[in-house]
């Protein structure tokens, strides 16, 4: 028996306690989740965080959730995702993402040039690499191409992020899982039209990849302080990381409510605000109220075509709170000790 609605964590790259992020692995496992997800930007590499995960749960998949094309060379990606597969025996999905400009540029000091096609590219190397196949070289030299010297010991299943059109029809190509973040249930659906189109120039009878949605969780029996970190989630992602989930909540209509957010906060550092006008977007983006709100919010998500969610954590909770909120939200059915590790993906 395994959970009828499978339900994953997610850690955000703002959570720096290690000894938290294992305890949350370890605490998910407990209470049936089907994965755990840890995101990279600028703090710790996450394929070290996740070789101590590995070594402190036995069932729950776990993976990247994501780190970005930029970061490291298709053969590093390879080689993290077969060492960490081997690691979890079997447990582990590698989640790519195309990042940012500052992730690109001003972390990694690489220009942050077609992002879809780097993300695209880095794909289909990885996954060569990954089923024992050689590297198709991109630029002509004298080198022969290579093949990875250990090999995982089952298939890694690969998540691409994506939000525009054309990185969903790329994760409808290429990828076993979709990973989108920040994007509003209503808009779930429509979606769905890209995944299959890029699903549809992929090999015959391609299996559309599980939809696993990234969704921020603000819980709280206070209404007042889910609120408050519903807004922070909200402000800070539309404010602080760039243009993307602002020109993708424009680009799907919500363009008035993300330029009111953005006129009540001018500046970093003070007190994230909400206008009425913009109040929507906490129910459209975030998991927020009471732990009955939330599980009523992620009905409308299973309902709007998601296949296994990914509750997203805040940062900056204490440790307590976080296992708190993973009980609130804790899957429907268990998964048994006996069960052995899990696999979601095909």
């Amino acid at each position: 028996m395994t959970t009828t609605r499978p339900l994953a964590v997610g850690i955000t790259p703002l959570e720096t306690r290690r000894d938290v992020v294992v305890r949350l692995a370890e605490r998910a496992e407990e209470l049936g989740y089907a994965a755990f997800f840890v995101a990279e930007a600028w703090g710790h590499d996450a394929s070290v965080l996740l070789a101590e995960v590995a070594t402190h749960t036995d069932r729950i998949q776990i993976g990247t959730g994501v780190i970005n094309v930029w970061g490291r060379g298709a053969g590093s990606i390879a080689m993290l995702a077969a060492s960490l597969d081997e690691l979890s025996s079997g447990r582990f999905v590698l989640g790519l993402g195309a990042g940012s400009p500052q992730l690109a540029e001003g972390l990694h000091d690489v220009a942050f040039r077609a992002p879809v096609s780097r993300l695209e590219a880095t794909t289909q190397q990885v996954r060569r690499l990954l089923d024992g196949e050689r590297i198709i070289p991109s630029e002509p030299g004298g080198s022969r191409p290579l093949r990875l010297g250990v090999l995982p010991p089952s298939r890694v299943p690969i998540n691409l992020a994506g939000l525009g059109p054309r990185a969903v029809r790329v994760a409808g190509q290429h990828a076993d899982g979709w990973y989108p973040f920040l994007l509003p249930v209503s808009s779930l659906k429509a979606a769905e039209a890209d995944l299959h189109a890029g699903a549809a120039l992929g090999e015959p009878g391609r299996p559309l990849p599980q939809i696993c949605p990234g969704i921020p969780v603000a819980v709280s029996s206070d209404p007042a302080r889910a609120r408050a970190t519903a807004v922070w989630w909200v402000a800070f992602y539309l404010t602080s990381m760039g243009p993307l989930y602002a020109n993708t909540l424009r680009r799907l209509g919500f363009g008035g409510a993300v330029d009111d957010v953005l006129s009540a906060n001018p500046t970093r550092g003070g007190t994230p605000e909400i206008p009425e006008s913009a109040e929507m977007l906490l129910d459209e983006l975030t998991l927020w109220g009471t732990a009955a709100n939330a599980r009523a919010g992620l009905d409308r998500w299973y309902d709007a075509g998601a296949d296994m969610p990914v509750v997203v954590l805040p940062p900056n909770q204490s440790a307590h709170e976080l296992e708190d909120l993973l009980e609130a939200l804790r899957p429907t059915a268990l998964v048994p000790a006996d069960s052995g590790p899990n696999r979601w993906y095909p």
